[in-house]
């Protein structure tokens, strides 16, 4: 696994762009926003966890979610541990993906998660690139 990520790691940073530094910490702008809007707008919570009431496990989908947007966001802005912040996205956008068909269709909401999603699919491979704290980090060393 070691040498798959570091051959992961060559070939991003022989391949990075400014623009994809760009769409990285949009992304993580996006997610922080989000988990902050988990905290501060419980009537838009409410709408999105209406289809899990009765199943108890409302607070910890808050708690999680929240925290794991606004944490994992800030590290992708900074490009920190940007592998390990987009697999902790993963399941809650995944699940935003899915929650669509479980209740009401939203399509503003269907299509933000849906690019959400498509792009931590590709951090998840692509890493933090070179213009990163990660890379920053890796030189010092």
């Amino acid at each position: 696994m070691a040498t798959t990520i570091k051959h992961l790691n060559k070939w991003a940073n022989a391949h990075t762009s400014y623009p994809l530094d760009f769409v990285r910490i949009a992304l993580g702008v996006f997610l922080f926003i989000k988990g902050a809007t988990f905290i501060t707008n419980k009537q838009y919570l409410s709408e999105i966890l209406s289809s899990f009431r009765g199943y108890g496990s409302e607070m910890m989908i808050i708690h999680y979610v929240a925290m794991a947007h606004m944490i994992g966001g800030f590290m992708i802005v900074l490009g920190f541990f940007t592998r390990w912040s987009i697999w902790f996205q993963l399941p809650i956008v995944l699940c935003a993906v899915l929650i669509n068909f479980f209740g009401e269709f939203i399509l503003s909401n269907f299509i933000q998660s849906s690019v959400a999603l498509l792009l931590c699919v590709f951090f998840s491979f692509y890493g933090s690139g070179k213009h990163s704290l990660d890379y920053n980090f890796k030189m010092e060393h």
